[in-house]
């Protein structure tokens, strides 16, 4: 490809990752509030929140971009740009998932936790501050980081809107040199080493969160230990 075709690409490259910072950020908020609700003593904050979560776990992220930028518009009287459009469309979707994430990592906190900080006479705002919160979060990075992944594959969808992402400019190359084969193969080693950059640091993340709490990120053995025999009889210990 010229040099030229290669700007396009770069700057598609900068839009996804626009998109997907932005997004992200919407999505980690939305996730924390819902979850969060999701574990509420009161049950209409329960269930507002697990009616939001199902609503939009339930659609579709590719319908919802299509209300946000087409149908809100006239609702409203008010339009919103493809990426901002784009944003709002992915960042509820995906925070809908990531509730899920936020509220089952808060429930797997062990219940003497919770009851340490009553019996401390800390409010529900200070046990989820000073105690929940970080010792769930750590638990949450590796869930996190696929959601992250599958957030930044989400991103082609806006090419429907016009918008110029990576997915759009490899398709505006494409119809340039009507080449399939070596655009999107281009394209899709793009998508990889922002995929695997990000898992990286997600996993530093995790490693330094885990530290702060005293504990080691879990790491899958290369071989499986044998079990010790004794000297006597070849008994099992």
């Amino acid at each position: 490809m010229t040099s030229g075709l290669w700007e396009i690409v770069l700057h598609g490259v900068w839009v996804t990752l626009q998109l997907l910072v932005l997004s992200s950020l919407l999505a980690t908020a939305v996730s924390f509030v819902v979850g969060v609700a999701r574990t509420h003593r009161l049950w209409i904050v329960r269930f507002l929140a697990g009616f939001y979560t199902e609503v939009f776990r339930g659609t579709s992220a590719l319908v919802m971009i299509f209300w946000v930028f087409f149908v809100l518009p006239p609702a409203f009287g008010w339009q919103l740009v493809p990426l901002w459009a784009g944003t709002l469309a992915l960042g509820l979707t995906y925070g809908a998932y990531g509730s899920e994430i936020v509220r089952g990592a808060l429930a797997a906190v062990d219940p003497a936790q919770r009851e340490g900080g009553i019996a401390l006479s800390f409010t529900p705002w200070q046990r989820m501050r000073l105690i929940l919160l970080p010792q769930a979060v750590p638990e949450m990075i590796p869930p996190f980081s696929n959601l992250l992944v599958e957030l930044l594959k989400g991103t082609a969808l806006v090419s429907i809107m016009g918008m110029g992402d990576l997915a759009f400019s490899g398709n505006l190359i494409r119809l340039a040199l009507q080449e399939s084969a070596e655009i999107y193969t281009y394209i899709l080693i793009i998508y990889f080493v922002i995929a695997f950059l990000l898992t990286r640091i997600m996993r530093g993340l995790e490693k330094k969160l885990k530290a702060g709490v005293g504990k080691a990120a879990v790491r899958e053995p290369d071989v499986a230990p044998k079990p010790e025999t004794s000297s006597v009889g070849g008994a099992v210990r």
